[in-house]
């Protein structure tokens, strides 16, 4: 007999009464260190107060009035994004999927609003996830997505990740855009090589076409800038983000240049509840924390501490762990062993991390996690080495 929620998840069985900052306490009573934040969407933690505070209050004078009105706090939340970011104007929705389609909608329009509808295909790449919308699993191509839902949408090509020569190659007259992760999560956090993102600027200049990168689980924070493709210094045309912007309160954002958002006119996109009240006052509540003087710096030091901490654990149980990948607080573990084992043998240990593609194990705590969290975090991997092992 099917399950009264659609089995479409794997879940472990273990089920949360509470949270508090990084941890997480079960029904039985617990406590875990909580390394995975909802897979890179509580970057404070569990149960912050200002966020809290925010939702009551919020929830308490209007949640929703639907985009047929003005909506204050989400004109706020679109100017603070803006003044912090690359971008002219931000749409709002409620999921990194819905981020993603309203990007591939407007690359498609852009060209089209220019007079030139056949430019329609975008350019993908191996390994990439961008969602699970049928737009998105198209875009990323990948069989364990795919499988059982074709016809896919047509219009994308994907070429190899890091491959300059091959995104050069598959660019042609029908070619609109190039969709891009700055850092693959999903896919066991493989950060795009040096110099990759610079090139991909350089194509989308030199054929007209737009460049739109896929933050949804990189960016706000997470990396120790605002958004991971900051430290390439390369300005995208487009951008999605999600996850992180609300800290677990549903919303996403498509942020856009004026000049690539020019065919996005009335009735071209909308949606229900995005941008609604009291969503917008929870980004805003999470910008408050992530745009406080020397946070994000805070992020890249307890990244690179993080790290540190976790290459030695490397060094010292090349048993179990081949290498680290990523940047700041996205980090991952190849793993010797497989990644499952190790994942199941932490969590016993009152560890939760996050399972990914090639074998790897990612850490993503909470961005204001502390020093001694980190020993702790350690200190359990170092027990896992030695049951594993």
């Amino acid at each position: 007999m099917i399950s009264v929620s659609m089995p479409t998840y794997a879940r472990i069985d273990l089920a949360f009464e509470r949270g508090e900052g990084a941890y997480l306490y079960g029904e039985d009573g617990k406590k875990y260190l909580d390394f995975g934040s909802g897979i890179a969407v509580t970057a404070f933690g569990h149960a912050n107060d200002h966020i809290t505070e925010t939702i009551q209050k919020q929830a308490a004078a209007l949640c929703h009035v639907s985009n047929l009105y003005r909506i204050p706090e989400q004109e706020r939340l679109a100017e603070r994004l803006v003044l912090s970011t690359f971008a002219d104007t931000v749409f709002f929705g409620n999921s990194g999927g819905e981020a993603l389609e309203c990007g591939i909608k407007l690359i498609r329009k852009f060209h089209y609003h220019l007079g030139m509808p056949e430019r329609h295909r975008i350019i993908t790449f191996g390994g990439a996830f961008h969602g699970r919308t049928i737009a998105a699993i198209s875009a990323g191509n990948q069989a364990k997505h795919i499988e059982g839902f074709a016809p896919l949408l047509e219009g994308f090509d994907q070429v190899p990740f890091g491959d300059v020569d091959a995104v050069r190659a598959a660019v042609g007259p029908e070619t609109a855009g190039i969709l891009v992760e700055p850092i693959q999560g999903e896919t066991g956090i493989n950060v795009a090589p040096e110099g990759f993102l610079q090139s991909l600027r350089e194509i989308a200049d030199e054929r007209g076409i737009l460049l739109f990168f896929d933050e949804v689980q990189c960016g706000m924070g997470r990396t120790g800038r605002l958004f991971a493709h900051e430290w390439d210094d390369v300005i995208p045309d487009v951008m999605a983000s999600a996850k992180a912007l609300g800290a677990g309160f549903p919303i996403s954002a498509c942020l856009s240049t004026e000049r690539a958002a020019a065919g996005m006119i009335a009735g071209t996109h909308g949606s229900t509840f995005g941008g609604n009240p009291l969503a917008c006052s929870v980004a805003n509540s999470v910008l408050d924390l992530m745009l406080a003087p020397g946070f994000l710096q805070q992020v890249e030091s307890r990244g690179t501490l993080l790290r540190e901490r976790l290459e030695t654990l490397v060094v010292e149980n090349s048993a179990v762990f081949e290498s680290v990948r990523g940047r700041g607080l996205m980090l991952g573990l190849k793993c010797v062993l497989p990644n499952t084992e190790v994942i199941d043998v932490a969590r016993g240990e009152g560890l939760l991390v996050v399972i990914a593609a090639d074998n790897v194990v990612r850490l993503l705590p909470p961005l204001n996690v502390e020093e001694g969290q980190i020993d702790e975090a350690i200190a359990v991997l170092c027990r896992v080495c030695s049951q594993v092992s």
